[in-house]
């Protein structure tokens, strides 16, 4: 078989009418194109005989373009792996930014942009956020995956891969996924649900993002809880929905407030089963009423099933949806806290009144989702993988829990505020008195990734402490990193008093 090569031929205009020579539109064509950035040094370009092919020309006048460019310095001729940008250029000074390609904003306009665009918050994480360490939230323990079983089940997919994978899919995912994850939903969590009510997205930012088309209008309003997940805010408002925040206590959110403050919301979003941040679990009487009230005012419930599959006290609560029997629950499901992120896999389950109005909303947004990894994922989840994992990793996750429940005492005493640590990854901290931003501004030096409470509220901040999550955080580090704990707070006060 013919090699072909693996070089990308860049955009080269020739002119057979013009004075100027074949070898010379060539030169210049590259010379551009290199000192404008558009190849970059170490890049490799077409061969000769490659070139005069695209082209359509002799290779005489492409010979002579690239041996004036080799002289130049330009190319660079590698043995075996053929011409390639020189990775020392003579016109290296010349970048992207002194040519005005990133130019500061105050000088160079973007032109208009959508205002509801700017809504979504800053491009730039908190410090908190950046880093992979003691007490991320949401970052769970990759060592402890077995990647031999999904590579062999990756492998599998691959060695009878066939056209269906290649084809565009079905909108609303892959039927042998949603088959494996509705008999999981109904027997794990109380879903009442069947396949064809199950549609496969990203995450639970598309979900809701989908939900919010489908669901809501232009200035509908959202209970959301409070404090609670700030980048479902997001989400709404880049839908122009107005959201209203409900306080959060015990037994979860405080549907009477909610009743008191904005009876006719459009649609709640909630997280029964471990709130977050404050990790409570909503009461039966709660969401008793949280579902007469959906129902006499015709609102819509968004269960966001949050880390129910981690109780370490009871067995797992059902969910919100196998108590509705008026079809107002949009149950919202993912696998990034319990496989991995990076999978962007998470499923919806609808009520039937919904599918056809969500899938023509997925068909419209990207047609539908990637098909591979779904194969991958549903005989993970046959073959009883998927539950054996769960199972391995709550055992893990407890003994995490317990050790830095232990360790925290043993720092701050037993009075001190604990909330949530019944189930989840993540637990909270309060420190009433504390400017909790920047205290986990300073500790994220110390490779110490202190969520603030504070920042999950929308409107007043009621209390201040840390979101602590120990999916990620090995067994033993736990009691030095607790130790550091104190240390940030101690050197807080000590900047705030001034001594």
């Amino acid at each position: 078989m013919r090699r072909v090569s693996s070089a990308i031929t860049p955009i080269i205009s020739i002119n057979r009418n013009a004075q100027k020579p074949l070898h010379r539109q060539i030169y210049d064509a590259y010379r551009a194109v290199i000192v404008g950035g558009m190849l970059r040094p170490g890049q490799r370009v077409p061969s000769t005989r490659g070139l005069a092919v695209e082209l359509g020309i002799s290779r005489i006048p492409v010979l002579s373009a690239y041996a004036q460019l080799l002289a130049e310095g330009y190319f660079e001729s590698r043995v075996g792996t053929g011409t390639a940008v020189s990775v020392s250029l003579p016109d290296q000074t010349v970048s992207p930014t002194s040519r005005g390609l990133h130019a500061p904003a105050a000088v160079r306009s973007i032109g208009p942009v959508a205002k509801y665009s700017l809504l979504a918050g800053p491009i730039d994480s908190p410090a908190w956020l950046r880093g992979w360490g003691a007490f991320g939230v949401g970052q769970v323990d990759f060592d402890q995956f077995p990647f031999s079983v999904w590579n062999s089940l990756m492998t599998r997919h691959c060695r009878s891969l066939s056209t269906k994978y290649l084809d565009y899919g079905n909108p609303m995912g892959l039927k042998e996924l949603r088959s494996a994850i509705a008999t999981y939903l109904r027997t794990s969590r109380g879903v009442r649900c069947e396949d064809d009510q199950i549609m496969i997205v990203s995450g639970s930012q598309q979900a809701l993002d989908i939900c919010a088309r489908v669901l809501l209008e232009s200035g509908s309003q959202v209970w959301m809880e409070e404090p609670g997940y700030r980048f479902a805010r997001s989400v709404f408002a880049l839908n122009r929905c107005r959201v209203v925040p409900v306080p959060v206590d015990k037994e979860g959110l405080n549907v009477a407030a909610g009743v008191k403050h904005c009876r006719d919301a459009r649609a709640v979003l909630v997280t029964p089963s471990h709130q977050y941040p404050l990790g409570f679990t909503m009461s039966a009487s709660r969401r008793m009423q949280l579902l007469d009230w959906a129902d006499r005012s015709r609102s819509w419930v968004l269960e966001d099933d949050y880390d129910s599959d981690y109780r370490y006290e009871n067995l797992p609560i059902s969910s919100l949806q196998g108590l509705d029997r008026n079809a107002r629950v949009v149950y919202i499901g993912t696998f990034s806290k319990v496989l991995f992120p990076s999978l962007r896999l998470g499923y919806l389950v609808l009520p039937g009144e919904l599918i056809e109005r969500f899938r023509a909303v997925r068909l419209a947004m990207d047609i539908g989702p990637a098909t591979f990894h779904q194969a991958v994922l549903a005989d993970f989840i046959r073959e009883g993988h998927f539950s054996r994992h769960i199972r391995r990793m709550r055992s893990l996750y407890r003994e995490r829990r317990n050790l830095l429940l232990n360790s925290l005492r043993a720092e701050f005493g037993y009075s001190l505020e604990v909330t949530g640590e019944q189930a989840g990854m993540h637990f909270c901290v309060v420190f009433d008195g504390i400017n909790d931003r920047e205290t986990a501004q300073n500790a994220a030096r110390s490779n110490l990734w202190l969520v603030p409470l504070s920042s999950s509220y929308a409107g007043k901040i009621s209390q201040r402490g840390f979101i602590l999550g120990f999916g990620s955080t090995r067994t033993e580090e736990i009691a030095t990193a607790t130790r550091k704990v104190r240390s940030a707070l101690e050197f807080a006060k000590t900047t705030r008093t001034g001594t």
